[in-house]
């Protein structure tokens, strides 16, 4: 195994002792996690703030399958390698690597290390700092298997994306955007102008007006938000051509989502992103050809988590929110 003899038994980390409020997260020393079978391990530079974080921390999420506390959160990171499997693994140390850790089966990644299995880990794109890499995986992941693996989105296609400023959205609206899709995003009037940049043909300002009302015969939905508020999700599936396809991410948003969608004539799935290596690369490429940048809300210290999840509760992000953990830099990329 190529790795690192030099790694403290402890380290710095991000923990909450019981689910409930932001202000349960604080600094603490946990173990240093030990690799095991195919398992690297990453000194992390950055991780990125998820809603999914911030509904775990509150007790919902996936809290219930927290084994034990202090609890380490976080899916997202951007980092290096300081251990890999065996000598001859595609990933050695001194890689510059991004992905997605296994929470709450593994330590998350609000940590100074993590062990992370390498189908879930890839180079990081080149073009991108760590504290941009670390806003990629999650969302980047999610808006790949939407827009590409589900709803095998088509030159000329017209999609319908909602929340398309959001961490998800931003990147469903740049990636359909690449594929040729006509796309179409409800977002707010500051968003407006964000959304075009990114390469929305028609953003739908739904303070204003209501998106059912003009919209007709859509290939498919990017459903971000859910039957939450306002009907969204009922309303979404009558702007669906006829056996079109709506893909809801939000998990419990909507429990009859199935029984909406049969009786509409249209197809419709819920949504869990898979960490997946292999979708990571593409990713990748796109960004490091120009095609999708992540864009970053705000970047917290590690210490700063409380205020960086307060910050993703109030729903008004645009892009993501990303923690500094390491001021490490590898080949002149900083963090």
């Amino acid at each position: 195994m190529a790795h690192a003899t030099n790694l403290p038994p402890t380290m710095r980390a991000l923990v909450i002792d019981r689910t409930g409020a932001a202000e349960e997260l604080h600094l603490d020393s946990v173990p240093t996690p030990i690799p095991v079978l195919d398992e690297l391990i990453v000194r992390v530079v950055a991780a990125g703030v998820n809603p999914i974080d911030v509904k775990t921390r509150a007790g919902s999420g996936v809290a219930a399958a927290i084994s034990a506390f202090p609890a380490v959160l976080g899916f997202d990171f951007s980092g290096i390698v300081v251990s890999s499997p065996y000598e001859a693994f595609p990933l050695q140390p001194g890689d510059e690597v991004y992905g997605m850790t296994r929470f709450p089966r593994t330590t998350g990644s609000y940590a100074e290390y993590i062990a992370v299995s390498s189908m879930s880990v890839a180079l990081k794109p080149s073009t991108l700092s760590h504290i941009e890499a670390a806003a990629v995986p999650v969302a980047a992941l999610a808006a790949w298997e939407m827009v590409v693996e589900i709803a095998e989105v088509t030159p000329g296609e017209r999609m319908l994306i909602h929340a398309g400023s959001g961490g998800v959205g931003h990147f469903a609206v740049q990636i359909a955007k690449a594929f040729g899709a006509y796309v179409i995003t409800t977002g707010s009037p500051r968003n407006a102008e964000f959304l075009r940049q990114l390469g929305a043909d028609e953003v739908i300002d739904y303070t204003s007006i209501r998106f059912d009302e003009v919209l007709a015969d859509v290939d498919s939905v990017i459903d971000l938000i859910g039957n939450v508020h306002d009907d969204t999700g009922t309303r979404s599936l009558r702007v669906l051509r006829p056996d079109g396809v709506l893909v809801n991410a939000p998990s419990g948003s909507w429990p009859t989502l199935q029984a909406d969608a049969e009786a509409a004539g249209v197809r419709a799935t819920g949504f869990k992103v898979a960490a997946d290596a292999d979708a990571l690369d593409w990713i990748t490429k796109m960004i490091d050809d120009g095609a999708v940048r992540p864009h970053i809300d705000h970047v917290f210290e590690l210490a700063e988590g409380p205020a960086a999840h307060r910050l993703v509760e109030e729903g008004h992000t645009r892009g993501k929110i990303v923690l500094r953990i390491s001021d490490v830099g590898v080949s002149g990329t900083g963090a």
